[in-house]
């Protein structure tokens, strides 16, 4: 393991996180936003000049590099993966990112005035003396995953000006749109030819995240009639009045991502739209069980039946969409996917937890098309938020892991 380079490393993120990547719900296109061609030219650009010779920004914006290994042909290949878009559910225009250095504890202070404090954050007890970049405090600082691109660029350049760090093939691939549930949506996984993947797109140090949500996504469209409410009585049929009558419905306390947590799933109602003639309303089920996703559905299904029953006339259609399943289902074929992270933080003399998502990553739709992805550590906090920070401390943390886990990668056989 060699000393990573500090400065680079902190001039690296701070150039990623101005560039307003956000990701577009609304938009057809791939990737949703310019911003995303924008930075992937950027670190295509960085990675021919470190001398990575097939680096290429591909016709869908995906950025892909491998370097090659040095340590014989039978190393297996392993893909450090990391999304390139941020989150459109906050202000992410001109981010000005601010770097505490060393920081002193207590409140953490915004240029704007704002403060996140240790009650909202626990976790910032732990990261006292630490440098920690955060923005102004009115916008994202798009740590989430700006952190993880800069910490597998600059690894890269590591490994590449310290050929002594022995490695097998190394596969960079940045994606798009992940946040917005399209980010595996142009991955060719025969080209990407990898063993294990790791999407490092993870909070605090020393965490493995093992396992994931499994997701869908339900959208319910009531269709109903339309007629001037002067004339109405017997001839119009609410849309809106059934559509607010089938959410009611819902499961409540115990079964809403407010009411949850752990291991607990949810159905949750997130966005409603239309009028009399014709409403939806859209839907997140989640459970870490596809069997109790099964069940969510069974259970709007009849709450639509129902619905239908009363308000006669009304035409409702339910539509459910997989959208990933648990990590862990996938990862049971290859265990060095998760044993080897373990022992590259037991030789590095740290702690780490295998830890699970109340979310999903890439690496939920990669392990599900077959090609096992874990999700490592990138010193992210607060993400999607306007008090967004990360710690650049933990950044090189992740880097010295990835440097001993590709080391191990080349004879990957564990006591674990």
């Amino acid at each position: 393991m060699v000393e990573i380079n500090r400065d680079r490393l902190l001039k690296r993120f701070t150039k990623y996180v101005k560039i307003d990547t956000a990701a577009d719900p609304s938009s057809n296109q791939y990737p949703s936003s310019q911003g995303q061609w924008v930075l992937g030219k950027v670190l295509l650009d960085e990675l021919l000049e470190m001398g990575v010779q097939d680096a290429e920004q591909d016709e869908n914006g995906l950025v892909w590099g491998t370097l090659p290994s040095n340590s014989g042909e039978s190393s297996p290949a392993v893909a450090f993966v990391a999304h390139m878009d941020t989150s459109p559910e906050a202000p992410s225009e001109n981010i000005q990112p601010q770097v505490v250095e060393c920081y002193a504890g207590g409140d953490l202070l915004f240029t704007n005035g704002a403060k996140l404090t240790t009650e909202e954050c626990p976790e910032l007890e732990d990261l006292v003396g630490k440098t920690l970049v955060c923005s102004g405090g009115d916008t994202l600082l798009g740590g989430d995953d700006k952190a993880g691109i800069a910490i597998i660029m600059e690894l890269a350049e590591t490994l590449l000006e310290n050929p002594t760090l022995q490695h097998g093939p190394v596969k960079i691939l940045m994606t798009c749109d992940e946040e917005i549930g399209r980010g595996t949506d142009k991955i060719d996984l025969a080209k990407l030819n990898a063993k294990v993947a790791y999407t490092i797109d993870g909070g605090a140090a020393g965490i493995i995240d093992v396992e994931t949500f499994s997701a869908d996504a339900a959208t319910v469209q009531f269709i109903g009639h339309n007629i001037h409410p002067a004339i109405a009585k017997g001839r119009m049929i609410n849309a809106v009045r059934a559509a607010g009558e089938f959410i009611a419905q819902l499961p409540g306390l115990g079964s809403t991502p407010e009411s949850t947590e752990g291991r607990e799933g949810f159905i949750h109602p997130y966005d409603f739209s239309g009028g009399v003639g014709e409403a939806k309303v859209e839907l997140l089920l989640r459970s870490f069980e596809s069997s109790q996703l099964n069940e969510y559905a069974d259970q709007l299904s009849q709450i639509c039946e129902a619905i239908r029953k009363q308000f006669p006339g009304l035409e409702v259609n339910l539509e459910i969409k997989n959208q990933y399943r648990n990590l862990r289902d996938g990862l049971i074929g290859l265990p060095e996917a998760i044993d080897l992270p373990v022992q590259a933080f037991h030789d590095l003399g740290r702690k780490c937890e295998k830890a699970i998502i109340r979310g999903g990553t890439d690496g939920s739709q990669l392990t599900e098309k077959g090609l096992p992805t874990p999700n490592l550590s990138s010193g992210q906090y607060q993400i999607h938020s306007v008090r967004e920070f990360a710690c650049l401390d933990q950044m090189i943390e992740a880097i010295e892991h990835l440097q001993v886990l590709l080391r191990l990668w080349t004879n990957p056989t564990t006591d674990q």
